[in-house]
């Protein structure tokens, strides 16, 4: 909540000393819209949805969460269009992002190649999850990490939304980070790093 794009590039490169750069794979940092937020009492804030509270046990803000998903649909698309097939596009996020990429993921977008999410969670009747009652096909696989010291979203809500997920058909990991609070660690990017490549290795030379 409350930071940009740029500043996640920005974050991450102070992590790694360096760019989280592919050679072979293009990465966005999208920023979330300016809107007001509930749990800051209604100040404006760039959060990709609102919330009743910072809390699994609410209902969803639905209709931020849907008005997103059109946006970043959008972007999405533009990718497609630009000539990169949708089986090889990955997207995630920290926090607030990675409930905002499952939800573009496993309720609207089910062949993407992954998703990501870094101290994230969702809440317990989530429409990811009902969503997902209703599915037949092969999901993206998720990629999750969770610090065990983290006091704004408890690793407990991180657990039980890899387990729900998991349940309902989704092939997950969870990589668990003692005494890593609400941020992000070197080796926790490095896994990603890794886990993207995986996820997208360099195709081989198309021979005609």
């Amino acid at each position: 909540t409350g930071d940009t794009g740029q500043g996640a590039r920005t974050w991450i490169k102070q992590i790694l000393n360096q760019d989280m750069a592919f050679q072979h794979i293009k990465v966005i940092y999208p920023t979330a819209p300016a809107r007001p937020y509930t749990p800051m009492k209604g100040a404006f804030s760039t959060v990709w949805f609102d919330r009743y509270k910072i809390s699994n046990d609410c209902p969803e803000h639905i209709e931020s969460i849907d008005s997103m998903c059109r946006g970043l649909t959008d972007l999405i698309n533009d990718e497609i269009k630009n000539g990169i097939a949708k089986n090889r596009i990955l997207i995630g996020g920290f926090s607030m992002g990675g409930g905002m990429a499952m939800h573009l993921a496993y309720r609207f977008h089910q062949d993407l190649a992954g998703v990501f999410a870094l101290s994230s969670f969702l809440n317990k009747d989530s429409a990811v999850y009902q969503a997902l009652k209703r599915n037949e096909s092969v999901l993206p696989e998720l990629f999750q990490c969770h610090g065990t010291a983290d006091d704004l979203v408890l690793y407990s809500w991180g657990e039980e939304t890899n387990k729900m997920l998991k349940s309902l058909g989704v092939s997950t990991s969870l990589h668990t980070f003692p005494n890593l609070n609400h941020e992000l660690s070197r080796t926790e990017i490095e896994k990603l790093k890794t886990w993207v490549v995986k996820k997208l290795p360099v195709e081989a030379a198309k021979t005609n």
